[in-house]
């Protein structure tokens, strides 16, 4: 099969991060695979198998319309099977795209609960029908954007993101390692937060929180990913005396299957989400979570975390706190491999692209995919 995935840039996000991991997965399984970026930048790594166009489209009328005869062009020239769009702006772009012609079929795939603000929602709406089928990967945020009227939900499915199962694994000679490289003592906690600098993941709630408990533990926190609140986030850290010896931003990082297994917990202090896969990737690690309760959190932990409201530092001080305690005195193997088990069996990479692969044939073939529940799996 001929995959073409339309995506809007390719930093280092949640959904790049899926798209390129199914784009691996599929051409290790023997498909072809192209990727077409609106924006210019890459964070993330991709196979050399994966062909790649970078558009570096910018937010002009000329710009986009360019844009869109260029991938009318390459997807002549390329002739995939099925274009699947990620992310709100290549969404909308894929859906305009069907309106130059006949084109094979288009999935649009929506990453987050915030997809943007009315006028966003509206074009949603606007062009409710243009694709062949639409996707959310979360049921939560697929509720969110049905409520604000720019979906109509018989047409509407949920599916989840995969975590590779064998990236994300735990590795205690990994583990060592790192820690050693980090400058880390054994018996110190480790604290980690993985995701971009922006508000909505809200990390200097996160530093507010460990300013509160930092004083009772042996511990440091990590915080993984770059962005524009950076330098935000390193004033909140000078305000406190002695934090600066416990707190590293550490910038964008390529390594995230070592952090995770050098940390001790994994904590997510977001605002919004559509599914964190970042929480995945940590239990496939077997970490415990402290989470908030983002749009997505839920369904991922399925009761194998904390969840604290969003934006309360006392409350994930608390449950910071808690589950240190509890790593002190040795979290139980079994919990970490029930962790490990419920992503296996329910978010793995190689379930959800199997899945992916049954849509595009059902599609190709022009029939109905079999309907999706709520949480992404057949009817």
């Amino acid at each position: 099969m001929r995959i073409l995935f339309l995506i809007t840039g390719l930093k280092l996000g949640g959904a790049e991060r899926q798209v390129a991991a199914l784009a691996g997965r599929f051409v290790q399984d023997g498909h072809a695979v192209a990727i077409v970026s609106l924006t210019t930048g890459q964070e993330v790594t991709l196979d050399p198998r994966v062909e790649v166009r970078v558009l570096g489209m910018r937010k002009t009328p000329w710009s986009m319309l360019g844009a869109l005869a260029g991938v009318r062009r390459f997807v002549r020239q390329w002739q995939p099977d099925v274009i699947h769009a990620h992310m709100v702006h290549a969404n909308l772009f894929a859906r305009l795209l069907t309106r130059l012609g006949d084109f094979p079929p288009v999935i649009c795939s929506a990453h987050s609960a915030q997809e943007g603000g009315r006028l966003r929602m509206l074009a949603y709406r606007a062009t409710d029908g243009w694709d062949t089928l639409t996707t959310h990967v979360s049921a939560v945020a697929r509720q969110r954007m049905i409520e604000a009227g720019a979906m109509r939900p018989q047409r509407f499915e949920v599916m989840p993101n995969g975590i590779d199962m064998e990236r994300f694994r735990p590795d205690a000679a990994v583990r060592v390692q790192t820690r050693a490289v980090l400058g880390i003592h054994a018996n110190t906690a480790v604290i980690l937060n993985v995701g971009r600098l922006v508000p909505e993941k809200d990390q200097l709630t996160l530093i507010q929180a460990f300013a509160r408990m930092a004083d009772q533990h042996d511990a440091r926190l990590l915080i993984a990913g770059e962005g524009p609140q950076r330098p935000a986030l390193a004033s909140a850290i000078d305000q406190h005396p002695g934090l600066a010896q416990r707190v590293a931003l550490l910038g964008a990082r390529d390594d995230v299957p070592a952090l995770l297994n050098a940390a001790d917990l994994f904590v997510l202090s977001s605002r919004v989400e559509g599914m964190p896969l970042v929480i995945g990737e940590a239990m496939a690690c077997g970490l415990p979570v402290v989470a908030t309760d983002a749009p997505g959190v839920e369904e991922l932990l399925g009761g194998r975390g904390d969840i604290v409201p969003v934006g309360d530092a006392d409350a994930l001080a608390r449950a910071i706190a808690g589950k240190l305690r509890l790593t002190s005195d040795g979290a139980a193997a079994e919990e970490a491999a029930g962790r490990r088990a419920r992503i296996e069996r329910d978010f793995s990479l190689a379930a959800v692209a199997q899945r992916w692969l049954d849509i595009y044939a059902h599609l190709l073939r022009g029939t109905s995919p079999a309907r999706l529940s709520t949480t992404g799996k057949a009817e």
